[in-house]
Order: structure tokens, then sequence, then C-alpha cells
């Protein structure tokens, strides 16, 4: 089995994202061992002097998370046509890493638009050398009105489109 690690981009306990990453959890466990990072808000602020030496131990951490997994999802709300603060902080603190390079990625934003903070969040993944393809991201427009309070996916389009996202991220981990 694989090794992935998720990383959960929203603040809240209780976000979209969240009940996405665990309806993937449990459409992937077969073929899955899967570790899901809810804590950047805990994450310093990035510090580029200690970006190399003097790194913090939670910094040390969350990139041997990223360094021994075959591959990596990222889901995601947009805040303001962006990708969260607390994201973008992490992901700063692998810049001057190799991590995500030629790592397999999967990248999904779940927000009420989306289209902004996920062309960010590709770009920025490009930018790393992270291995993604079309079919491994996902932009999930409106989700609030797609998903329940007992993280169930009511859009028949989304689902499908979940289900499709689900393959290729499997194929690019293989």
């Amino acid at each position: 089995m694989k090794n992935i690690f998720v990383i959960n981009g929203s603040a809240s306990s209780n976000s979209s994202n969240q009940k996405l990453i665990d309806i993937f959890v449990n459409l992937t466990r077969e073929f899955f061992n899967i570790s899901v990072f809810k804590e950047l808000k805990l994450l310093p602020h990035f510090d580029p002097e200690l970006s190399i030496e003097m790194t913090p131990k939670a910094i040390l951490d969350f990139r041997q998370e990223i360094e021994t997994a075959d591959g990596i999802l990222i889901c995601t709300p947009e805040y303001v046509f962006s990708i969260p603060s607390g994201l973008k902080n992490a992901i700063e603190w692998c810049v001057s890493t190799t991590l995500f390079s030629e790592k397999p990625v999967g990248l999904i934003t779940a927000s009420a638009q989306g289209e902004k903070g996920h062309l960010e969040l590709q770009l920025i993944m490009e930018t790393l050398m992270a291995n993604f393809t079309a079919d491994t991201t996902l932009l999930i427009s409106g989700i609030k009105g797609k998903i329940d309070e007992n993280g169930k996916i009511t859009d028949d389009k989304t689902k499908a489109a979940l289900s499709n996202f689900v393959n290729a991220f499997e194929r690019i981990v293989s």
C-alpha cells in the first residue's frame, strides 16, 4: 500500500474540505495508508533565516511527512481569491527544499468559487516541480451545496468528478 500525506488547507475543524478528505480516505482505504495533517495553524510563521539552519521541529516533522510519502493530497478552500495563508505558510517552509520535486500530487480546491485559488495552487506546485496532471486536480465550486452535514456528497456530478480524480491520483502514485 502506498503512503499518502494529506494536507487540509482549511483552518476550520468542521470544514467541507475535511469532509471531502474523509470521503477520500473511505474511497481509498484499500490501496492507500493515509496520514492527514490538520495542524497548519500551529506551524510557525515562515522565516527564511530558519528555513535551512535551526529549522523548528514542527517544520522538520512536516517536511519529513512529505519526504516519506509516496504521494501528497492537498485539499483546500479559497480565501479572498487565494489559497489560505496557513497553507501558503506551510508550502513556503518547503521552497528551499526539493521535497515536492517529482512528488505525485493531487490538488482539490473546494470552496464557494475557488477558481483563483485553484489556479494559484497549481502555479505554486508547478513552480515546486510537483508531479500532477489535469486529472489529478479538481475544482469543486459551491461545495456547501454539494455536501451535507453528515459528510455525504449530494451532487452526482461531484461524485463522478471525485471518483475520476481518485482513479487518476491512484495511477500517478503507483
